[in-house]
């Protein structure tokens, strides 16, 4: 029997088989899956065979195979540096939530999320959300975030679930499709959920103001079925975003302004640091790339994992401001 996983607690699998039931599955022996080296070999979005056991009281099932997947989309794992977690699989498009200040979302987790996205072929929305609760300044700095990644190409929303705005441009952007939402804890997701699938009644819990970092409310992803014909994973908030099985010379290519311009390099290994004639570094300097891109480049190239969430986003507008003086 063939079935979607929808839900994995480590050692249970809620699969969904072909017929429409939910059946707890556990797995067969342990899974190896060539060329990946993950903390869970089986992930929500999996198409999966299993075969039914069924006991005195209730029928579950095993999984014996794996198909194909067409992407997944992975983070360094917690405790195992060199593995790496499988967020979900099978993936259409990833919303990526973003909120200013409650809690902050910088550029460099932002970009390397977008990179991971990038290199598993998995088209990245960014939502920015909470938009009710901005002040001026707020605004502008969301504006500023908004109009660097518009600039290269990423498509942006602006939502707010309390008061309902751009929701319905959310839903016709996910309709037909298996979406992902992910972001840092607390940035709204399951709100945002709510908000377009009242029945669903996902937890919520307030942001931390010591902190002004969210709580842990989603504890393992889940997919679910939304009514209006999509389907939607949704994950636990991410704290950091390491960059796994990535050399140095293929990190530019997942930066979509920075390949455009890798041909014009002189040399053809260049990692836009020390080099000259580096044509990334010219654009740079006529302020044709946006600093903080190029600053969280250094950091992916560095390998600096653990501090990319006391980025201040105004540091890379007054680099861009001196460009131009």
């Amino acid at each position: 029997m063939t079935g979607l996983v929808y839900k994995s607690t480590g050692s249970w699998y809620t699969v969904k088989s072909e017929q429409g039931d939910f059946i707890e599955c556990r797995m067969k022996g342990k899974f190896r899956i060539k060329g990946i080296k993950s903390t869970n070999p089986i992930a929500v979005g999996d198409i999966v065979d299993y075969e039914l056991e069924e006991t005195s009281d209730t029928v579950t099932g095993t999984i014996y195979k794996i198909h194909d997947r067409k992407n997944y989309i992975v983070r360094k794992s917690v405790n195992l540096s060199h593995q790496m977690h499988i967020i979900a699989s099978n993936i259409d498009r990833v919303f990526l939530l973003v909120t200013i200040n409650n809690p902050p979302t910088t550029f460099n987790f932002i970009d390397r999320f977008l990179v991971t996205a990038e290199a598993y072929g998995i088209e990245t929305i960014l939502v920015f959300n909470k938009i009710d609760t901005f002040d001026d300044a707020t605004l502008d700095e969301q504006l500023y975030m908004q109009h660097v990644y518009q600039e290269i190409g990423y498509k942006c929303l602006r939502v707010s679930s309390t008061e309902m705005k751009g929701i319905e441009e959310l839903k016709e952007m996910m309709i037909g499709k298996v979406s992902m939402f992910s972001g840092h804890s607390g940035v709204g997701k399951s709100t945002l959920v709510n908000a377009m699938e009242p029945s669903l009644h996902l937890k919520t819990k307030t942001i931390s103001e010591a902190s002004k970092q969210g709580q842990h409310t989603t504890t393992f992803a889940e997919m679910y079925d939304l009514s209006f014909n999509a389907r939607i994973i949704d994950t636990p908030g991410i704290k950091g975003f390491g960059i796994v099985d990535m050399e140095k010379e293929e990190v530019s290519g997942y930066f979509p302004e920075f390949f455009k311009l890798k041909d014009q390099c002189k040399f053809n290994n260049c990692l836009h640091k020390d080099e000259p004639h580096c044509a990334i570094k010219a654009a740079l300097e006529k302020d044709e790339i946006a600093w903080s891109r190029y600053r969280s480049y250094l950091k992916i190239l560095e390998g600096d994992d653990e501090h990319y969430r006391t980025d201040i986003h105004n540091e890379d507008r007054i680099i861009s401001d001196k460009t131009r003086e």
